[in-house]
C-alpha cells in the first residue's frame, strides 16, 4: 500500500544490500518502492508510527525490540509469487524474520503488519509489484534473477525508514543493531 503524496509514514525494514546486484535494475522497473528510495529490503513492520509521533522514545522501544533478536546469517535460494502480480525473493530461514515482526508487533500493539490485511506474513524481499507489464515483466525478471541464487546475507540491523509517495522521498532515520550472534 503506497502513501498518498502528501502523508508521510514510516515502516521498519531490514535492508539487504547483498541483493542489490542481483534484484536492483528489476526492482528499478518493476518495484514502486525502489523509485520512492526504498532499497532491496524484507520487511519488519509497515505501516509504523507515523512520522510527526516518531520519537527518541519510540525508537529506544524500538531498539529494545529489535535487540531481542540475534544477528543472523540467510540464504535467498529461489523465487515466489503472490499470485501472479508480485515476484518475490524467499528468505531461509523464515524463522528469524518472523521473529523480528512478533518483537516490533509486540512492542507497538498498535501497529499490525501491513495494516492487518494478511493472516499470515510471509518474509520475502520483493523483486517486482504488479508493474505496468503485468507478468510478462515479472517473468522475464525472474529468469535473469534466477542465475543469481542463491544469494547469502547477514542480517544484522533494521532500518527506520519515512517518506511519501513522491519519488526518492524515503529516507534511514535510525539504523538499529539485532543482538550479537
Amino acid at each position: 500500500m503506497l502513501p498518498s503524496r502528501l502523508a508521510s509514514q514510516s515502516a521498519v525494514v531490514i535492508p539487504v544490500p547483498e541483493a542489490e546486484r542481483a534484484v536492483g535494475g528489476h526492482r528499478d522497473q518493476l518495484d514502486r518502492a525502489a523509485a520512492l528510495g526504498v532499497p532491496a529490503h524484507v520487511t519488519v513492520l509497515a505501516p509504523f508510527v507515523a512520522p510527526s509521533a516518531i520519537t527518541a522514545a519510540t525508537i529506544e522501544v524500538l531498539a529494545g525490540a529489535v535487540g531481542t533478536i540475534g544477528a543472523f546469517d540467510c540464504e535467498f535460494p529461489a523465487t515466489a509469487w503472490f499470485g501472479e502480480q508480485v515476484l518475490w525473493l524467499a528468505p531461509r530461514p523464515a524463522e528469524p524474520f518472523r521473529a523480528l515482526t512478533h518483537a516490533v508487533s509486540a512492542a507497538f500493539p498498535g501497529y499490525l503488519p501491513y495494516g492487518g490485511a494478511y493472516g499470515d506474513v510471509v518474509p520475502h524481499l520483493t523483486v517486482g509489484d504488479r508493474p505496468p507489464g503485468g507478468v510478462m515483466d515479472l517473468g522475464a525478471a525472474e529468469a535473469d534473477v534466477l542465475r543469481w541464487l542463491p544469494l547469502q546475507a547477514r542480517i544484522s540491523r533494521v532500518w527506520l525508514m519515512t517518506g511519501n509517495a513522491s519519488p526518492g522521498s524515503w529516507r534511514a532515520e535510525a539504523e538499529l543493531p539485532l543482538a550479537a550472534g
